[in-house]
């Protein structure tokens, strides 16, 4: 897939160790760590006087780094510190700087404001009256810039360990972290840039970036391009959402199955009141989407157990959902391909049951223990296979937080599943083209905005 790699704290510790016992410095990394950071917030702010405030680790020593490097750009920089450099490297740093270093009690606003107190590894809270010159100086900046993780975010989890500003910029090394991603500390990192200093690391854990899919060739047909059907319930409205997603991401034939007809659909979603055991047994089918408006009587019990003994890809979601969590998250095991379930955090709650851990984790577990691929949706959603491969989803949209936008999700979900895609590609794919939908509808999207920029969002992802 694509999109960036993410390490946790400890990864990323022993990833620069490796290149540290391979022969490169410690020195040498901070150096280049420091060379990012400054040409991105030269490019970001321009020659805008700065305060740098540094902590007593390397962190720290980045931000002197950051000092040195800004002066010697033409940028008017003061450095504040909370003591002395405690690291060999940050004290090399802070030598090569040279210039004055104040007191950060003292420090006077500058417009811009550098954070290279503490970066990643965090895990405690900071000092309250540290916590209050931090804010302090942050709410008089006019810009605010973090070096590496906002001091007071945890690396891992998403926690914010204190109250936090938000930052308009915030300058990773290497990879991202967890919480560059993960709410609630990702509300605060602003733009993320990520800074090569020559440390490589394989990870399970990526971003979900934009997907690489294939535009329909000379040999393709309805069917080839992938044959969505969709079982309608209770509330067949939702289902319509569903289906006509579907259509507008790319499936070559999309078939909604409801007892009465839907009003307003595009006339090319085939409407018909076949009998699910019929419908399920035709080979054509390259996904099923079942849960939107499906209800959670004896008829959707009967439905889903159809559904899951049936020789065909399935993507579930809402009511689907909650009639599954009353059989146990076992029930998944019986599906003859990977199923792929879409739940919210009270539907995941309810499958699940309390959990502890990062989102990630959360997922993960989740996904090993039903077998089942997930997306555990959000504003930081979750995408986690049974074998530990997982992603996080770039920010997204606030405004698709209204009913029906998770409908849209499982509509291009199993369009891209019906394509041909494995389950984790095409939830990670899905996701994307969903997010991007919303960003093109701007604010006040409701769910149908979402069925208008799906091909567009679609398009874009066409090489």
């Amino acid at each position: 897939m694509t999109g960036r790699g993410i390490l946790t704290a400890e990864q990323m510790r022993r990833a620069e160790a490796d290149v540290i016992d391979a022969g490169t410095s410690a020195e040498t990394l901070m150096e280049r760590a420091g060379e990012g950071a400054a040409e991105a917030i030269r490019r970001f702010a321009g020659p805008m006087p700065a305060l740098i405030l540094c902590g007593p680790g390397n962190n720290g020593g980045d931000g002197y780094v950051i000092a040195r490097l800004l002066r010697g750009r033409g940028v008017a920089v003061r450095v504040a510190a909370t003591g002395e450099p405690k690291t060999s490297a940050a004290q090399a740093a802070r030598g090569a700087w040279g210039g004055p270093v104040e007191d950060i009690g003292e420090a006077k606003p500058q417009p811009l404001l550098v954070d290279a107190l503490f970066g990643t590894g965090l895990t405690r809270p900071l000092d309250g009256s540290l916590v209050g010159h931090l804010n302090r100086l942050a709410q008089a900046a006019r810009v605010r810039v973090a070096v590496d993780l906002p001091s007071g975010a945890a690396t891992d989890d998403g926690a914010i360990l204190l109250p936090l500003p938000l930052f308009e910029l915030t300058i990773t090394f290497a990879t991202l972290k967890p919480s560059h991603l993960l709410q609630p500390a990702a509300q605060h990192m602003g733009r993320l840039v990520v800074a090569d200093i020559g440390v490589e690391a394989e990870s399970e854990l990526r971003e979900i970036g934009r997907p690489h899919l294939t535009p329909p060739g000379p040999f393709d047909h309805k069917y080839s391009r992938g044959y969505v059907a969709v079982l309608a319930g209770e509330m067949p409205g939702a289902a319509a959402l569903t289906s006509a997603a579907a259509l507008r991401s790319g499936a070559g034939y999309v078939r909604l199955v409801a007892e009465v007809p839907v009003h307003g659909l595009p006339h090319a979603v085939v409407q018909s009141s076949v009998s699910a055991g019929s419908l399920l047994t035709d080979p054509r089918i390259g996904a099923l989407a079942i849960g939107p408006g499906l209800g959670r009587g004896q008829a959707a019990q009967a439905l889903l157990a159809q559904a899951l003994a049936a020789d065909i890809p399935l993507v579930l979601d809402a009511d689907a959902l909650t009639v599954a969590a009353d059989m146990g998250p076992g029930v998944f095991r019986t599906a003859m391909h990977c199923p792929i379930l879409t739940p919210h955090a009270g539907e995941f709650a309810k499958l699940f049951g309390t959990a502890t851990g990062s989102k990630v984790e959360q997922a993960r577990a989740a996904a090993q223990a039903s077998g089942a691929m997930i997306v555990f949706k959000g504003p930081d959603t979750v995408v986690a296979a049974p074998n530990g491969r997982a992603a996080i989803a770039p920010a997204s949209s606030h405004w698709l937080a209204i009913a029906g936008t998770g409908d849209v999700l499982t509509g291009v979900i199993a369009a891209r599943r019906a394509a041909g895609l494995d389950a984790f590609e095409a939830a990670c794919a899905g996701v994307w083209i969903h997010g991007r939908a919303a960003e093109l509808a701007g604010a006040g999207l409701i769910a149908d905005d979402l069925l208008i920029h799906l091909p567009e969002a679609y398009f874009e992802c066409l090489s």
